[in-house]
C-alpha cells in the first residue's frame, strides 16, 4: 500500500499558504481598495478633526476623524494615513490632557469658564484619498504621503468653531493677525475672550510658537487660535508667522 505522507505534507502546505493569505488580507496588503482620488481644488483649504480614536491600517497605527471640505462638507470615518500620523496622536492627546486640567476652571483675566480646544491639520490644495473597508466598516483613507509637507499645518481652538475656522480660511478677504499682550479682546467676558487667553496658555505648555492669533472675516468676525508644534508647512506661513496685531475697532 502506499505511504499516505505526500498527501499529509500536501495539506500541510495548503494550510500553511491559507494561513499567509489570511495573514496578509488582515494586514491590508490584499484588500481590494478604491482607486485614489483627490477631493476639492488645488486652491482651497481643508481640515482632517481627529476624534481621539486610532486604527491599524497597513501596520501603521493611524488617527481617525473628520475630514472638513473647503465647501463645508464634513466626511466621517477618515483616517490619516502616514507623514504625521504620529504627531497628530501626540499633539491630540496633549490638547485631551491640556483640556483635562484647565476645562473646569476660570479664565483669570475674564472670570469666564475654560471651553474645550480641538487640534485640527490644514491641507492646502486637494485632498488624496482612497476608500478602504476594515473589519466591515468602509473608511476615506488620506494617502498623506502624497501631500506635500508644505502643505500641511496644524492649529487648534474652540471645538465648536472648528468648522467655522475653516469656513473663514476659505472666505476672501479673511486675514489672521496676533493679539498684543494688552488686548482688549482677553477681557471680553466671552468665550473668544476666553479662547484667544486659553490658546496662549497651550501654547506655552505645548512648545508651540503660535498662541493668541485671530482670524478676522470681512463682516469683523474674529475666531482665536492657536498653532501646533508640528506641522507647520511653508504654504501656511500666512497663517502661522504674522505680520500684523488685531486692534478691536471698539
Amino acid at each position: 500500500m502506499a505511504s499516505p505522507r505526500p498527501l499529509y505534507a500536501a495539506i500541510g502546505v495548503v494550510v500553511i499558504a491559507i494561513v499567509i493569505l489570511a495573514a496578509l488580507y488582515a494586514g491590508g496588503l490584499l484588500r481590494p481598495q478604491a482607486p485614489l482620488r483627490y477631493l476639492r481644488s488645488p486652491s482651497g483649504y481643508e481640515a482632517f478633526v481627529p476624534n481621539g480614536q486610532t486604527i491599524n491600517y497597513n501596520g501603521q497605527t493611524d488617527p481617525v476623524g473628520n475630514l472638513i471640505l473647503s465647501n463645508g462638507t464634513t466626511l466621517h470615518d477618515v483616517i490619516w494615513n502616514g507623514q504625521y500620523a504620529s504627531t497628530i496622536i501626540n499633539n491630540h492627546n496633549q490638547i485631551v490632557q491640556l483640556n483635562g486640567q484647565f476645562v473646569g476652571q476660570t479664565d483669570p483675566v475674564n472670570n469666564q469658564p475654560y471651553v474645550n480646544l480641538q487640534d485640527f491639520y490644514v491641507i492646502k490644495g486637494q485632498v488624496p484619498v482612497e476608500q478602504a473597508t476594515i473589519n466591515g466598516q468602509t473608511y476615506y483613507v488620506i494617502e498623506a504621503n502624497k501631500i506635500n509637507p508644505a502643505d500641511i499645518a496644524g492649529f487648534y481652538t474652540y471645538d465648536k468653531w472648528v468648522s467655522n475656522f475653516v469656513a473663514a480660511m476659505n472666505t476672501p478677504g479673511t486675514y489672521a493677525a496676533g493679539l498684543p499682550g494688552n488686548s482688549p479682546v482677553f477681557t471680553w467676558t466671552n468665550t473668544t475672550g476666553t479662547v484667544a487667553y486659553q490658546t496662549l496658555q497651550y501654547k506655552a505648555l505645548i512648545g508651540s510658537i503660535g498662541g493668541g492669533y485671530v482670524l478676522e472675516l470681512p463682516n469683523g468676525t474674529i475666531i482665536p487660535y492657536g498653532v501646533a508644534p508640528s506641522p507647520i508647512g511653508n504654504s501656511l506661513s500666512n497663517f502661522i508667522i504674522l505680520q500684523q496685531s488685531y486692534n478691536p475697532s471698539s
